[in-house]
């Protein structure tokens, strides 16, 4: 997982979606209300299309589920779901890029704090490797242990429940082979007596299909090597790759 910056929409695709929430909201109180219905009629529409396309245009050329990122995002998803929480089905900042089986895992859940927050991780407003982390070991997304409050983040408990992050085998698989490529590129950097940080960048981004440069470089990856290598050999290389890192997410 990784952050996906939000992308705005046109002005008259907004206007179509602010109309068609102002009709739900005067709607959905009504005997025989059905969220469903409402949704499958919009979801044809050419506004409705034209939001599919800028979801899959923030995920760049594979267009990868922005849950997992080991899927193709097939269809639009509900982060708050549409049938409890009908006064958000056609709200922009509601609506992600899913796929299949990450949308069957989650279904109807979504569990809450007692301060009625979501307690699953939306990667379009906070950094996913603040609640999540990697095992290099298996390919699973776990939760991060929090230092301070000494205990895994609920958070990312709950976002590994849900999606069954840590039971998915060819999505741990496709972990792990990212992995290696990332490090193969620093490997070939370390070999380099002035790797240039623009064009690693580059390659790092390139070998990155899941999300895993924040892990390597500003998570717990950063220890391991040849990322501890990495910045000790090349402390100013380092450093500008945790900059880009930073600044794009990935």
């Amino acid at each position: 997982m990784r952050c996906v910056k939000r992308q705005v929409l046109t002005n008259d695709v907004q206007a179509d979606l602010d109309r068609r929430q102002a009709a739900t909201d005067a709607a959905c109180h009504a005997p025989g209300f059905d969220a469903q219905a409402v949704w499958s009629a919009a979801r044809r529409t050419c506004t409705v299309e034209s939001v599919h396309e800028t979801l899959r245009a923030m995920m760049g050329d594979r267009e990868r589920c922005m849950y997992c990122l080991d899927s193709h995002g097939t269809d639009i998803e509900h982060f708050w779901p549409k049938a409890p929480y009908p006064e958000r089905m056609f709200r922009w900042l509601n609506l992600l890029l899913c796929c299949t089986e990450c949308g069957r895992f989650k279904g109807k859940q979504f569990p809450l704090s007692a301060a009625g927050m979501p307690m699953l991780v939306d990667p379009t407003t906070e950094n996913p490797w603040e609640h999540l982390d990697f095992d290099p070991k298996t390919g699973n997304i776990v939760p991060r242990f929090d230092l301070a409050a000494n205990d895994y983040s609920a958070k990312g408990r709950e976002t590994v429940r849900v999606l069954n992050l840590d039971r998915r085998e060819a999505m741990a698989k496709g972990y792990k082979r990212t992995l290696r490529r990332i490090a193969g590129v620093c490997d070939e950097a370390l070999n380099d007596a002035h790797p240039d940080p623009a064009a690693l960048m580059f390659r790092l981004r390139e070998a990155d299909d899941h999300g895993l440069l924040a892990w390597c470089f500003k998570g717990s990856g950063a220890n391991d090597y040849p990322f501890s290598e990495l910045r000790a050999k090349h402390p100013a290389v380092w450093s500008a790759c945790v900059a880009a890192v930073e600044e794009f997410g990935a």
